[in-house]
């Protein structure tokens, strides 16, 4: 078959044949991921310029360089330590309560048949909206006049439940939209890993009478492990950048109860004017981000190097 299509190729005219020198070749290849490059740099140090600066959209004449103080405004500043409290609090709230959800449905649904496929796929409805838009659905379902489910917690006998307009439960109403449209990608992630392990191991422990809970923290859990690693780096660099759940629900507030990095910077860009500080916070986000992704990663290498190791 290969040699046909090197004849073929070999009697083109010859305003249809080229040839690629191998010297250039890889610089060929490689040139979308460079110009996927240069389009992620540009802005990244766009902003760490910006965020050196003292600038304002409102007084373009003030600009000018002030080589970090913007970052050394935050240590002084109750409104940045706020917004790392409620950023770190929504992460770690959102990840753990999904995980543990995503891991008990996905041990329901381990068994392959008809209908456990079927509501796999029913469950994946909520990841297929966009969040922004579930984030006003919710919104219209826990309106205090007519959303269906401040009817129903009325009926509870809690008739001044006032969801994400009351300080006390902003926090718990925004983490519920995001667990209920990104459990299932956990969910899904975590099916896929119990369904890909070795099935040896579960029938040696059937064999020898093993009790259930034995076999789950001894043997599925262990085997999981990197699978969850997985889904929980993925939901942790999203929840701490979280912006499209909070802003269409509460746009920050109550007061500053839901004011996470991107909604801060948000903020200070388009209300305040204030570029510069914007920026840092970005920034600092970013090295957030960048900490976690190597936490994660390297922990992840160390399990891959262990379960080598053992086998």
């Amino acid at each position: 078959m290969a040699q046909s299509l090197s004849a073929m190729f070999d009697k083109m005219t010859p305003q249809f044949k080229f040839k690629i020198s191998r010297r250039w070749l890889p610089y060929l290849l490689s040139l979308p991921a460079l110009l996927t490059c240069i389009g992620i740099l540009i802005p990244f140090f766009t902003a760490v310029a910006y965020s050196l600066q003292r600038f304002r959209l409102s007084q373009p004449a003030g600009r000018r360089w002030n080589w970090g103080e913007n970052y050394l405004a935050f240590f002084n500043d109750s409104s940045f330590w706020n917004t790392l409290k409620v950023s770190v609090t929504y992460a770690v709230l959102t990840v753990v309560i999904e995980l543990l959800l995503a891991l008990g449905i996905a041990l329901l649904l381990q068994k392959r048949s008809r209908v456990n496929n079927f509501v796999s796929i029913m469950l994946l409805m909520p990841l297929m909206t966009a969040p922004a838009l579930a984030a006003l659905m919710w919104k219209l379902m826990t309106n205090p006049g007519f959303g269906i489910l401040s009817y129903f917690v009325k009926v509870l006998g809690m008739p001044n439940f006032n969801w994400a307009s009351d300080p006390q439960t902003a926090m718990f109403t925004v983490v519920l939209v995001d667990v209920w449209v990104y459990t299932p990608f956990i969910m899904i992630l975590l099916l896929a890993g119990l369904r890909s392990l070795p099935p040896q191991p579960f029938e040696a422990a059937a064999l020898d009478g093993v009790p259930r809970w034995f076999v789950f923290w001894r043997i599925t859990l262990p085997m999981l492990t990197p699978y969850m690693l997985t889904a929980t780096l993925f939901r942790a660099i999203e929840s701490i950048q979280q912006f499209d759940i909070i802003y269409a629900m509460t746009q920050g507030g109550p007061g500053d109860r839901l004011t996470v990095f991107q909604v801060e910077a948000y903020l200070n860009f388009f209300q305040s004017t204030n570029v510069g500080r914007s920026a840092a916070l970005m920034m600092i986000l970013w090295a957030l981000t960048y900490f976690l992704s190597n936490l994660f990663i390297k922990n992840w290498l160390r399990l891959r190097e262990r379960a080598r190791g053992e086998a």
